[in-house]
């Protein structure tokens, strides 16, 4: 199928997870802190080692060189990596003419330090510094964590929308219940070592 596939994948706690992201859809995944949620993230980004199978639009993640897999399925943590000192060096030349107005920014934060940034200002960078690299899937670890409610619900629409465009495959770890009916085609939640699916409002 065209998507994002996990077949019986073990990580950690977590064992025999299966599930399918389809493309243009967002897949949340919910439960309490420790229970794995962002290894099983890094699992399927291919940063972590796992068993079972991962395939994106019937390609397998063993199949192919990692970095070639990394440039595909891409990663978002809950708190991004900056690795120079300026902004705009973790971006392309054009960077600063393409900027979503739905992240806040005027052109010029290409020209600040990244040690100016708010945690807020660096999670919204770093979507759009993952999105700029045509990712056909994304992992998403609480990207909205730091921001105020009016800035989530702007992100969001605007990842959703970026998402459903470009056929993106996403999986979208969430807490708040609200952000989840929001934004999930499905919810599923980590109960004990396995995934169960949750329905409507449960």
């Amino acid at each position: 199928m065209t998507g994002l596939v996990l077949e019986s994948v073990s990580v950690g706690g977590l064992h025999d997870v299966s599930l399918e992201v389809p493309g243009g859809q967002v897949v949340c995944l919910s439960g309490v802190s420790g229970t794995g949620k962002s290894r099983l993230l890094r699992a399927v980004a291919d940063l972590e080692p796992h068993g079972g199978s991962i395939s994106l639009n019937g390609a397998g993640q063993r199949d192919m060189l990692a970095h070639q897999w990394r440039s595909r399925v891409i990663m978002v943590p809950a708190d991004s990596q900056w690795w120079f000192d300026e902004v705009g060096a973790h971006f392309a030349l054009n960077a600063d003419t393409r900027l979503p107005a739905a992240l806040g920014f005027s052109p010029e934060v290409m020209t600040w330090s990244v040690s100016r940034l708010s945690s807020g200002e660096r999670q919204r960078l770093a979507l759009w510094r993952a999105l700029a690299l045509e990712p056909q899937a994304l992992l998403l670890d609480e990207p909205t964590a730091n921001l105020d409610d009016e800035t989530t619900k702007a992100v969001e629409a605007w990842l959703l929308e970026e998402i459903r465009q470009r056929q993106i495959a996403a999986l979208w770890v969430a807490h708040n219940p609200a952000q989840i009916q929001r934004v999930a085609s499905a919810h599923y939640r980590i109960h004990g070592a396995r995934l169960e699916p949750v329905h409507g409002s449960d």
